[in-house]
């Protein structure tokens, strides 16, 4: 399953590792023995947060995928399944099977 990963450092954690020299080793490795489809780096509440997005193949990885960011950095790491258009192109008939069977016509939301 594609999955998004949010890993946020600390900026104490990432001061550390930038002044030792090893935020960039340290990311790269764990990257390389992810493998992500994609990664973009941007800054979220004040702290260095990437977005990576990879594929899981079970759900027993997930700590092999989140403990090294934990470990490294005592970053906060969050996990959410993501679809790409395609993925959302083929939900269509369960959205609207689901609109069917739940939906609340003629209803504002939050009502």
């Amino acid at each position: 399953m594609r999955m998004l990963m949010k890993v946020s450092i600390p900026v104490a954690e990432g001061n550390a590792a930038i002044l030792s020299g090893s935020l960039g080793s340290t990311i790269a490795s764990i990257l390389a023995d992810l493998k992500p489809e994609a990664v973009y780096f941007a800054e979220e509440n004040g702290a260095r947060t990437a977005y990576i997005f990879f594929e899981l193949g079970k759900e027993s990885h997930i700590p092999s995928v989140a403990e090294p960011w934990f470990l490294a950095f005592n970053a906060k790491v969050e996990l959410h399944p993501a679809m790409t258009l395609e993925d959302l192109k083929n939900s269509s008939r369960a959205m609207e099977s689901a609109a069917k069977k739940y939906g609340r016509a003629g209803r504002p939301a939050g009502a």
